[in-house]
């Protein structure tokens, strides 16, 4: 009986420490979001001045949708690089891998942030064409989207003649449903978005004037859209994996705490037992004692 407790008091001081482990990483995922999730919401006034740009620019010059050849087709999707986030990444690969069936035919590139989710991808039978690392911290982010930038570039140049098609697929926050998967266009440009920007008035009663030829103004505006939106994706996946972290963390602190709970009732169990044995053990040699001393005094 004694072994068995302190064999219970092992298992709970091991539960203990585990709990404290989860404890941390729960904390430190409330911590790391806080700073990607800023960032998100910095980047966003970033991708409004862009936004501003265009619609200075289109007040210039018109743009119509043009019917361009799609020559690639490019999917870029964020994942996680580290695990312990539940289901994150192999849900966001079975989002993809469902909207692929729909996707016209033709040639496709499929890029991924993250080891997690390549290997998510494999397993929905998708071969990703490069593997980028995700941001350590904030700073990383703005790397992170000039490399995906200068890759979009090099592909844009393979392909040429013709225009290349580019998508981000990323888990985004949804007010009232958590954590949604998305899959976001960017290019070619949503005609909807340019009719909006040149039959938006202008602000002011002077447009602003640039001296960059039209056609080089109007690719550094696609591009600097382009890095805004990749930064913005990043940045939520980020502030997404850290927050499936938080919940898998929470799940798994109140397991343990029921775990402990129980533990601590046989312990209680246990030690109650054992001074019912000897409680039992002194009234037995009490009562053997008061026997010997009854039978000692008939004899004499």
């Amino acid at each position: 009986m004694t072994q068995s407790l302190e064999r219970l008091s092992q298992r709970s001081e091991s539960m203990k420490s585990i709990r404290g482990i989860v404890h941390t990483m729960k904390t430190l995922s409330v911590i790391n979001a806080a700073p990607y999730d800023h960032a998100a919401r910095a980047i966003e006034a970033y991708h409004d001045t862009v936004l501003t740009g265009f619609q200075a620019f289109l007040h210039h010059y018109p743009l119509d949708a043009r019917d361009t050849p799609i020559a690639m087709r490019v999917l870029i999707v964020f994942g996680s690089d580290h695990g312990l986030c539940g289901n994150y990444n192999e849900a966001l690969a079975a989002h993809v891998a469902q909207a692929l069936t729909d996707w016209p035919e033709g040639p496709r590139t499929l890029l991924c942030v993250g080891a997690q989710m390549q290997d998510a991808l494999t397993d929905q039978g998708l071969a990703p064409k490069e593997t980028l690392f995700p941001p350590a911290s904030v700073d990383g982010i703005g790397r992170l989207s000039n490399l995906l930038t200068q890759r979009l570039d090099d592909i844009r140049h393979m392909v040429h003649p013709g225009d290349i098609s580019v998508s981000l697929a990323y888990f985004t926050r949804e007010d009232g449903a958590g954590q949604v998967p998305d899959i976001k266009s960017l290019l070619p440009l949503d005609p909807a978005l340019l009719h909006d920007l040149s039959a938006t008035p202008w602000a002011s009663r002077t447009l602003p004037s640039f001296t960059m030829p039209a056609e080089e103004m109007l690719m550094a505006l696609i591009r600097e859209h382009l890095f805004a939106s990749m930064f913005r994706a990043a940045a939520e996946a980020l502030v997404t994996e850290n927050a499936a972290r938080m919940s898998l963390m929470q799940q798994a602190e109140q397991s343990i705490d029921d775990r402990l709970e129980g533990l601590t009732g046989q312990m209680r169990a246990v030690r109650q037992d054992d001074i019912t044995t000897e409680l039992l053990d002194v009234i037995v040699g009490f009562e053997a004692l008061k026997t010997g001393k009854k039978r000692k005094k008939r004899t004499e």
